[in-house]
C-alpha cells in the first residue's frame, strides 16, 4: 500500500512537471525531481504512464504530453459496419475511424491516436498510431473450415474481422461449432489477426450457450481462482460461537426475510414495532459479509473484479462463492447469524427520525416470499393460520410502509410501474412461456424498508466525513430534457418546472398519466430522459428519490459497493465507542473487517463499480435478446397486435402486446408514400398522405424475419386481414398540368369511360411516317418494354443509383465499337459540270 502511495504521488509530479514545459524533456531530467524516497519507483512509474498513454516519447527518446504532439488517447468503439469511433479521454475529442483503422485493431482497445482530415460528413477522422492496453485477448466465436483455411467470425458484432486459425490450434473444433480462442498475433493491416482455439462451447442453438457467449463477450469473469478456492475450502458451515463474541444479540427478534420465489441468497431481514409516542421502530438486518472478505485478500480482490452478481434468466454469476452467498451470508431461516444493523426510528409522518449501525447475531425466524405476504395482506386465512405468529408484525409494517409511502409522494420520489417479463422454460431449457411479472405491496414494503435504510447509512458515514460511494442520480441534461418535452408536446402532457424542473414535476407528470392506455411507453421515454445512476465519492444525490444523501448498504451479497460502505460503517462506530471511552483510534482496521478509505482509492472504486454495472446491463440484454429471437423464431409470419415504442430515422419499433418483445419496422417497407422523420416530435410523417406513426400508435404487425447473429426481428405493417397495409397512393402532376395517378395498385378498377389499355408508342423512321411498327420479333418486343420502362421507378424497389451506374457501364462496355466510315468525297454539283465541260470543250 505504501508504494502504491508513492508511485501514485510520483506520477502526479511528473504529470504536472510535464504539462509546465514547454519542450519535451529527457529521462533523466524527469528523474532529478524524484526524492529519496521515489528513486526506487521511478522507472516503474514512467513505465506505467507509457503503458498508460499519459505522456509518450518522441523519435530522439524525449517525453512530452501526448495533447503537446496533437495526439489523444481513448477506447475503441467497434461498429457492426466496419467503421468504427475513439472515444477519446479529452470532452470533445472525438474520433471517427474508418474501415482500414478498424483493421488494426480490436473493439475496446485503449489506443494512441492523432486526428486526421474532416470527412465527406463533417466528421473528424483519426489514425491509429499504436495500442496501448488490448481491449481482449480472448474471443468467442464459430468455427469455420474453407478449403486450406480455417477461421473463427468473432459473436460480438463490433469485431468486424475474421481470425485466422492455425491448422494445428483447432482443438478439434467442427464446422459451425461455437469456440474460445486465445489472440496469438493482433491485426496490423492488411494481416488478420490469428488465434488458437482454447476451448469449444458446442453447437450454436445448444440450451445454455446465449448465456456462455454473452460471458465471454462482456469479459465477465465467471470461474474462480485457486486462491479463491482455497480461501473458501477453510469456512465452516456454520457460524462458530468465538465470531458471535462482542455482537448484540438479535436472536430473539423476530426478524424475517422477504425475497421472491426463486432467491436462494437472503442479505436482508426486517422487523418493525409501533412506538408508544407514535412512529415506529425498524430494524433492517444485513448480512455481515465484510466479516469474512477482507480488504485485498482473494475473496476481495475477485469481489472487486466481479463488482457485482450478475443475473441471467433461470442462472446468476454470483459476486462470491456460493459456500458464502448461499451459505455463511445468507439469512437462511432458524440458523444464526452474523449481521450489521440499521436501527432507525420512523415518524408517523413517514420521515426518518434517528438511527444507530452495530454488529449482531441474529435468527430468522421465517422466510417469506413476496407473493405469501401479499396473500397473508389480503385475508388468506390458511397462510395466517399458518404464519399466526408473524402476522402481526407483517400487518405493521404494512402500515410502516403506508406512511413511506405517502412521505414519499410528498417529497416528490418517482415510483415506475414498468411491465417486465420472465421467461418459462421447459425440460430442454427452451423458453415455454413469456409471462408478466407484477409488483405487488409485498415488494414496496421491502424497497421502502431497504431505502430507509440506505438513506441513514449515507447520512451516518455524510455526518462523520468518511470516504464512500454514493449512489448518485444527476438531474437530466439539457438536451435530453428537451426531446422529452417534445415527445410530451405532442401528446399534451405539461411538465413543470421550466429548464430544471424538480423530482415533485416528475413526480405529478407520473400521477397524471396512471390511467392513460400508453402509460409504460410514456414511462420508458421519461426513463430514457434521466442520467445513468452511477457510484461515486462526491454526492449530488439522488434525483429519481428526491433524496439529498443516498448510498448502497442493503446487498453486500451481491454489490462490491455496499460491501465497502459496510467496512467504513464497521470503522467508524469502532471509532466513537473507542472516543467516547477516551481511547486515541491509530489503526484504519478493525478486528471484524472495518477500514477506512480515501478520497482517491474510492474514485477508483467508484470506476470500477459503474463499469461492472454496465457490463451486466449489457451481458444480460444480450442473453434476454438472444432467447427472445429464439422463441420467435417459431412465430415468423404470425400477425401480432402491438404498439410503438420508438421512432428513429430508419423507421420505428413496435412492441408485441401479448410478449412485450420490440422488432424494427423498416422505414423502406412502409409502402405508398416517402416517409420524413421529425426528431422534434419524434414522429415519421408521409410525404404527401401525411400519414403518421408515433410512439404510442397501436399497429398490427406480421413477423417477417427473425436475425439469430444481430440478435434482432423485423416485422411489416399489415391490416386486420393480414396483409400488406396499402392506403391510397400520392397522385402527381403531369407535364401538362393535369393531375394523374402516379401509381396503380394490382387489380385497381378504372373510373367509367376511361380506356384501359394503353396506346402503343408510335415508332417513326424515314421509310415508315407516322406508322406503327409491330416488333418483328420477341427480342424487338423486349427492347420495345424496355424502351417504355426507361427511367420508370418502382416504389417497391429502393432506389440504387451506383447499381444504375455499373449497369450503364457495363452497357457501354459490351457495345463494339464500329469503324468510322471514311468520307466520301463530295461529288461536284450540276452547274460545276457544266462549267467544267464548256471548258473542256
Amino acid at each position: 500500500m505504501q508504494n502504491q502511495a508513492v508511485s501514485a504521488t510520483l506520477k502526479s509530479t511528473l504529470l504536472a512537471a510535464l504539462s509546465e514545459e514547454m519542450a519535451p524533456v529527457s529521462k533523466d531530467w524527469l528523474k532529478a525531481l524524484c526524492n529519496e524516497q521515489q528513486q526506487s519507483q521511478f522507472s516503474t512509474s514512467l513505465a506505467e504512464l507509457l503503458d498508460e498513454g499519459a505522456i509518450v516519447t518522441t523519435r530522439i527518446g524525449a517525453y512530452t504530453l501526448p495533447e503537446r504532439l496533437g495526439l489523444v488517447t481513448g477506447t475503441i468503439i467497434g461498429h457492426r459496419d466496419g467503421f468504427g469511433f475513439l472515444k477519446t479521454t479529452q470532452e470533445g475529442t472525438d474520433l471517427f475511424l474508418p474501415a482500414k483503422e478498424m483493421r488494426k485493431v480490436f473493439h475496446n482497445d485503449f489506443v494512441l491516436a492523432a486526428p486526421s482530415s474532416m470527412d465527406k460528413r463533417g466528421r473528424r477522422e483519426g489514425q491509429v498510431i499504436r495500442v496501448l492496453k488490448p481491449g481482449k485477448l480472448e474471443l468467442v466465436g464459430r468455427f469455420f473450415v474453407e478449403g486450406n483455411h480455417r477461421y473463427v467470425v468473432p459473436d460480438d458484432s463490433r469485431i468486424n474481422q475474421d481470425i485466422l486459425i492455425g491448422k494445428n490450434d483447432t482443438a478439434g473444433a467442427r464446422q459451425g461449432q461455437v469456440v474460445v480462442i486465445e489472440v496469438i498475433s493482433r491485426p496490423s493491416a492488411p494481416k488478420l489477426a490469428v488465434g488458437k482455439v482454447t476451448d469449444i462451447l458446442g453447437e450454436k442453438m445448444a440450451p445454455g450457450m446465449e448465456v456462455q457467449v454473452a460471458l465471454r463477450n462482456h469479459d465477465i469473469p465467471h470461474e474462480w481462482p485457486k486462491a479463491v478456492t482455497k480461501a473458501v475450502s477453510k469456512l465452516e458451515e456454520e457460524v462458530d460461537e468465538a465470531s458471535k463474541q462482542n455482537r448484540v444479540d438479535l436472536r430473539d427478534l423476530p426478524l424475517v426475510t422477504i425475497d421472491g420465489e426463486d432467491a436462494r441468497d437472503f442479505d436482508d431481514a426486517v422487523f418493525c414495532e409501533a412506538k408508544k409516542s407514535g412512529g415506529w421502530r425498524l430494524w433492517v438486518a444485513i448480512a455481515d459479509v465484510s466479516y469474512y472478505v477482507r480488504p485485498d485478500a482473494a475473496l476481495d480482490k475477485e469481489a472487486l473484479n466481479r463488482g457485482n452478481s450478475v443475473y441471467f434468466p433461470d442462472q446468476v454469476i454470483p459476486m462470491l462463492p456460493e459456500q458464502l452467498s448461499n451459505g455463511l451470508c445468507s439469512l437462511n431461516p432458524k440458523v444464526d447469524r452474523l449481521c450489521m444493523v440499521a436501527e432507525m426510528t420512523i415518524s408517523a409522518a413517514g420521515r426518518l427520525s434517528g438511527y444507530k449501525f452495530y454488529e449482531a447475531v441474529m435468527h430468522s425466524h421465517a422466510r417469506f416470499t413476496y407473493n405469501k405476504v401479499a396473500a397473508i395482506l389480503d385475508g388468506d386465512e390458511a397462510l395466517a393460520q399458518r404464519y399466526s405468529e408473524q402476522v402481526p408484525h407483517l400487518q405493521e409494517l404494512h402500515r410502516l410502509y403506508s406512511a413511506l409511502k405517502v412521505s414519499r409522494a410528498q417529497r416528490g420520489g418517482i415510483e415506475l410501474e414498468t411491465q417486465e417479463t420472465r421467461f418459462i422454460f421447459n425440460a430442454q431449457r427452451k423458453i415455454e412461456q413469456i409471462v408478466p411479472l407484477t409488483r405487488n405491496d409485498a415488494h414496496k414494503m421491502i424497497e421502502e424498508c431497504m431505502i430507509q435504510a440506505n438513506v441513514a447509512a449515507a447520512k451516518f458515514v455524510e455526518k462523520h466525513q468518511q470516504a464512500i460511494l454514493y449512489r448518485v442520480h444527476d438531474r437530466p441534461g439539457k438536451e435530453r430534457l428537451t426531446n422529452f418535452r417534445g415527445f410530451l408536446n405532442e401528446l399534451g402532457l405539461p411538465l413543470g418546472g421550466g429548464e430544471e424542473p424538480q423530482p415533485s414535476d416528475y413526480f405529478k407528470l407520473v400521477e397524471a398519466i396512471q390511467e392513460r392506455p400508453d402509460l409504460e411507453l410514456i414511462q420508458t421515454m421519461l426513463l430514457r430522459s434521466m442520467m445513468q445512476a452511477v457510484y461515486q465519492p462526491d454526492n449530488l444525490g439522488h434525483f429519481g428519490l428526491a433524496l439529498k444523501s443516498y448510498a448502497h448498504f442493503t446487498s453486500p451479497i451481491r454489490r462490491y459497493p455496499d460491501l465497502l460502505l459496510h467496512r467504513v460503517i464497521k470503522f467508524l462506530v469502532n471509532k466513537l465507542e473507542a472516543e467516547a471511552a477516551g481511547k486515541t483510534v491509530k489503526n484504519k482496521w478493525t478486528v471484524t473487517g472495518g477500514f477506512s478509505y480515501q478520497d482517491d482509492e474510492m474514485d477508483k472504486f467508484g470506476e470500477v463499480c459503474s463499469m461492472t454495472e454496465r457490463r451486466a446491463d449489457d451481458a444480460t440484454r444480450e442473453v434476454s435478446d438472444s432467447l427472445k429471437c429464439e422463441y420467435m423464431q417459431d412465430h415468423v409470419g404470425t400477425v401480432l397486435p402491438a404498439t410503438i415504442a420508438a421512432v428513429t430515422g430508419f423507421g420505428f419499433f413496435a412492441r408485441l402486446d401479448e410478449f412485450h418483445i420490440d422488432g424494427l419496422v423498416h422505414i423502406n417497407s412502409l409502402r405508398g408514400d416517402y416517409y420524413h422523420y421529425d426528431a422534434a416530435r419524434q414522429v415519421l410523417v408521409g410525404e404527401k398522405t401525411g400519414k403518421r406513426f408515433r410512439i404510442g400508435d397501436a399497429v398490427t404487425v406480421k413477423v417477417a424475419s427473425v436475425n439469430m447473429a444481430d440478435r434482432k426481428m423485423e416485422f411489416v405493417i399489415v391490416n386486420k386481414d393480414g396483409q400488406a397495409d396499402e392506403f391510397d397512393r400520392p397522385e402527381r402532376r403531369g407535364k401538362d398540368g393535369a393531375r394523374g395517378k402516379r401509381f396503380a395498385k394490382p387489380g385497381e378498377e378504372r373510373e367509367a369511360g376511361k380506356r384501359s389499355d394503353k396506346k402503343k408508342p408510335r415508332h417513326r423512321d424515314s421509310k415508315n411516317k407516322g406508322k406503327r411498327r409491330k416488333p418483328s420479333s420477341a427480342s424487338d418486343s423486349t427492347k420495345q418494354a424496355e424502351s417504355e420502362n426507361k427511367g420508370g421507378f418502382s416504389p417497391w424497389q429502393q432506389r440504387d443509383p451506383a447499381a444504375n451506374k455499373a449497369k450503364s457501364n457495363n452497357e457501354a462496355s459490351a457495345k463494339t465499337r464500329k469503324k468510322p466510315k471514311k468520307k466520301r468525297k463530295q461529288r461536284p454539283g450540276k452547274q460545276e459540270r457544266n462549267a467544267a465541260k464548256q471548258q473542256k470543250n
